[in-house]
């Protein structure tokens, strides 16, 4: 009887805990809203990502663009020398920050990764590629390849 009473009261409090911590990553979730082809307007186009991560640097080329079919909606496309080219169609903007998520295989196992765009008062834009809800993350700079030909 004693023995019941302690586990459902671990249990109890263990279900509280975990609804208390896993809070926060819903209410980060839900503040990011599906981006409309207005909001990600000065984001469109295709961009190359410089980026540094704890195995050393990493480029990638970004494509962010309106759906062909469905001029409402915002897609894009990332690749680099060691992947194929990959299409992203989960994309939201939390404040002034571009959120395009998307799922790759390594290793026959799916990982999340998402990137971030984010406008600097100096002009330039920060980028960073959270993988595996930020088990691995490479943080750097986006650069327009248009704005690179001028």
């Amino acid at each position: 009887m004693i023995r019941s009473a302690i586990v459902g009261t671990a249990l109890l409090a263990g279900s509280f805990i975990a609804s208390v911590v896993a809070a926060p990553v819903v209410n980060a979730r839900q503040s990011a809203a599906q981006v409309t082809t207005a909001d990600a307007a000065p984001f469109l186009g295709d961009w190359t990502l410089t980026l540094q991560g704890p195995n050393g640097p990493g480029s990638f080329d970004l494509s962010v663009k309106v759906d062909k079919e469905d001029k409402e909606k915002v897609v894009g496309e990332i690749a680099n020398a060691q992947m194929a080219t990959l299409p992203i169609t989960d994309i939201s903007k939390a404040d002034k920050t571009l959120v395009l998520r998307y799922t790759f295989t390594w290793e026959n196992n799916p990982v999340d990764a998402a990137v971030s765009l984010t406008p600097a008062a100096d002009g330039k834009v920060a980028a960073q590629i959270d993988f595996a809800g930020g088990a691995y993350t490479m943080t750097g700079t986006a650069a327009k390849k248009d704005a690179a030909k001028k």
